[in-house]
Parts: C-alpha cells; structure tokens; sequence
C-alpha cells in the first residue's frame, strides 16, 4: 500500500494546523507551522479561494493525515461507519482511535504515530498474547496490548518511555507498566483530531 515518504511538515502547513506529526519537534520553537504559517509551495502565500467542495477535502485531508491513513483505507472506514448504528461522523473517528497504531502513541509508548506505526511494524507489540505487526489493525473493548518484554529493556523504547510518562493516556484506555487495555470505546469529546467529521461526511456524500 502506498505510503507517504515526503516532509511531514509540508503536510502540517498545507492543512494550516498543527497535526503533531513530528513528536516533540511539534512542541518547539522547530515546529515548521509556527515559523511559515502558510502553505508550502510557490503559491503558498496566494489569496486563498475556498469552495464548499474545497472545506470538505480539506478536513478529510487533515483527518487522514492526523492519523497517517492511506485513502483507499481511509474510504473503507468510511463505509464501515456508515453501516454502524450512530452518528457517522463520530464512528469514523472512533475507528481511527481504535487502531493499532494509534493506541500504542495514545498509550505513550511513541512519540509520534508514524514512530507508533514503526514499532508495531517491526513486531515489538502484542495483542492479547500474540505478536500484531498490522499497525492498522482494529482494537476492541477488552483488549490488551503490550510492548514485549525484550523490547521494553531496549534504549529505544527505555528513552521514549521516559521522554512520554508525563502525557496524559486518554481515560477509555488503561495504560501502567507498559501494558494497556481498551476498556470502552471513546466518546467524541475525547477524540482531539482538528477537524469537523460532518464535512468529511459530506465529500464521501457527494
């Protein structure tokens, strides 16, 4: 599937907010948005033109890219929480919490979703006992999640652990010791993603 492999700051720019792509780069003074505010490229600074259709794409662009979501995969969820009892909008976020991926950033074992990404990539969680190496695989109430034991006694892990123990863990997941568990499915309010779902609804609506 294909990946983006570009300068994740540009991404940031062009939605005109902050997506924290960059873990604590996002925190400083380092931070590409707070420096250049306008859109990357040779037009950046243009008189900006927004139609309706534009307003739609842009928070389904800025909700794919929070969550680092491939289109094609980011559709699919769409259609999923279409077929879900409850507001759509709200469904499709909630799936986009409930991945892999996400949860083990939330957790604060990462301190960005594409390093989260990397992690699970590279086998070093397991979900309920077993190795899962599919960062975009869909957790459920119950669930329990893990860093592996040869893992959590790495540099890598050892550092990031330090580096996130102050970030709060968002309370529908318990985290201590490396380990967390999914206890309920989050509430729209704890979902902090920068945009309005009811547009996104309305581009995959057209």
């Amino acid at each position: 599937m294909a990946r983006y492999t570009g300068a994740v700051c540009k991404l940031c720019r062009r939605e005109g907010k902050k997506l924290f792509l960059k873990g604590e780069r996002c925190y400083t003074q380092k931070c590409s948005i707070d420096k250049r505010s306008y859109a990357p490229g040779q037009h950046g600074q243009g008189r900006k033109k927004s139609s309706e259709y534009g307003i739609q794409l842009r928070a389904k662009q800025t909700a794919r890219r929070y969550y680092g979501i491939p289109e094609t995969q980011f559709h699919k969820y769409f259609i999923m929480a279409e077929n879900r009892q409850g507001v759509t909008g709200e469904n499709l976020l909630i799936l986009c919490e409930s991945r892999l991926d996400n949860v083990v950033y939330s957790a604060g074992w990462a301190s960005s979703r594409s390093q989260a990404r990397q992690f699970v990539n590279h086998g070093h969680i397991t979900v309920n006992g077993k190795k899962c190496d599919i960062p975009s695989y869909l957790l459920k109430v119950g669930d329990k999640i893990e860093i592996k034991e040869k893992s959590k006694s790495t540099e890598e892990f050892k550092s990031v652990l330090e580096a996130n123990s102050a970030r709060p863990v968002p309370q529908w997941i318990s985290s201590a010791d490396a380990k967390a568990t999914i206890e309920r499915l989050p509430e729209r309010e704890e979902i902090s993603v920068p945009v309005e779902e009811h547009l996104i609804v309305e581009f995959y609506s057209r």
